[in-house]
């Protein structure tokens, strides 16, 4: 479907078409980002494993969010980076929840590593509300020229420190704390099937061997209850073949987002049939999250479930104290303007990730998930794609001959 896509993007297939079919294309590349990075994971551990995917992945929404912004796009990349922040944090992280869960009474992750985890995304929070606060206030009190300009002094000297606070935290998990970061957690014991006929008929056998061994007969029926150990997973791909998956693989992730991005003004409303704070805050990060969504399910699935809070939740700290930041700093090296690129984002999508990551912070505090939080997470995700369905739009093109085509 790659070829598919590009090609199309050079044809004359309509703008729709175009972004459907570069959507589609990306579904296996994240199936293959998804492989090779359980196959690093295997070689270097779950915390490693799950930073260099989140790391890979969110490449994918760097290179979104620059294009973009060098067209001027600000309300598309505030919208997709904070989309995507709340994709991992409920979508991809309530997904790993319910599928993993379905057939095991409890998960357990490494509690330590998530709350910290979402102490560092609550700090990223205070710094995107500081900002929308002061904008909000701050009018009352000049003109809307020096509070725009206030506005972004204070988000670029912002985006400085969260960048410290991102370099200071990689060295506390890769270096001081490595210890804390690699500890296993304890696998989840698996559902047990309900019994049926020929278990009733095992049971007897059983309790009339017990009998016997009791009267000083010897009991051969006895059999064991544990469970079979699982062998431990040999890595497939050699080192340096996984790595060139993973970089391989983002890269045409990259060129199918391009080209989605290009699309997107034809699509949205006034054009298009979509609202454009939808495409923007649910559709385009879903995409750009598809590595980051296989590689969590895949290994929850398997209950390796500190490779899938580091990959959801460790995605969106890295988008919060690395990508905005980053993208606030790039925006100001190359003089965007009108408006400017700063942390006072719309204070609706400002809520709506206080809100959710209120909710991960509430359910990951005990260190273990079962199937019922990953549907709790689900119905919040749900409740935000409606609202951003009917959030009003602004700036609309107001003369449909003025759409592109």
């Amino acid at each position: 479907m790659v070829p598919v896509g590009i090609g199309v993007h050079f044809s004359n297939v309509s703008s729709i078409g175009v972004f459907v079919i570069n959507f589609i294309a990306i579904i296996p590349l994240a199936a293959l980002l998804s492989y090779a990075t359980e196959e690093l994971a295997l070689r270097t551990g779950e915390t490693f494993g799950g930073l260099l995917n989140a790391t890979f992945g969110n490449a994918v929404e760097l290179i979104v969010s620059i294009l973009a912004l060098t067209q001027g796009k600000v309300d598309i990349v505030q919208e997709s980076l904070i989309g995507s922040i709340l994709s991992n944090l409920l979508l991809v992280l309530g997904m790993s929840f319910f599928l993993g869960g379905l057939n095991r009474i409890e998960q357990h992750f490494n509690v330590t590593v998530a709350q910290t985890a979402s102490s560092l995304l609550a700090l990223a929070i205070g710094s995107l509300i500081i900002p929308a606060a002061f904008e909000s206030y701050a009018a009352k009190n000049g003109t809307d020229a020096v509070q725009e300009l206030n506005v972004t002094k204070l988000s670029q000297g912002t985006a400085v420190l969260l960048l410290l606070v991102y370099a200071a935290y990689l060295i506390f998990q890769l270096r001081t704390h490595i210890e804390m970061y690699n500890a296993p957690s304890r696998k989840g014991d698996k559902r047990k099937p309900k019994p049926g006929a020929g278990d009733a008929t095992r049971g007897f056998a059983q309790i009339g061997a017990d009998i016997s061994v009791g009267m000083g007969g010897v009991n051969t029926q006895e059999t064991p209850m544990r469970e079979p150990e699982e062998e431990k997973e040999q890595p497939q791909l050699h080192l340096i073949t996984a790595l060139l998956t993973l970089g391989i693989s983002t890269a045409f992730v990259g060129i199918c987002a391009e080209f989605m991005t290009d699309a997107i003004d034809p699509i949205t409303k006034p054009c298009g049939p979509l609202p454009r704070t939808f495409v923007g805050l649910i559709l385009l990060p879903i995409v750009g999250n598809a590595a980051e969504h296989a590689t969590a399910v895949t290994v929850a699935i398997k209950d390796k479930m500190d490779l899938a809070i580091g990959v959801a939740v460790g995605s969106s700290m890295q988008i919060a104290l690395l990508v905005i930041p980053f993208v606030v700093i790039l925006g100001w090296i190359i003089g965007t303007h009108d408006p400017d690129m700063n942390l006072a984002f719309d204070a609706f999508q400002v809520i709506m990730l206080f809100v959710s990551v209120l909710l991960v912070n509430y359910l990951i505090q005990d260190g273990k998930s079962h199937w019922l939080e990953g549907v709790l997470l689900l119905v919040l995700y749900v409740i935000i794609a409606v609202a951003a369905w009917f959030y009003p739009e602004k700036g609309l093109i107001q003369d449909v001959s003025e759409c592109p085509k």
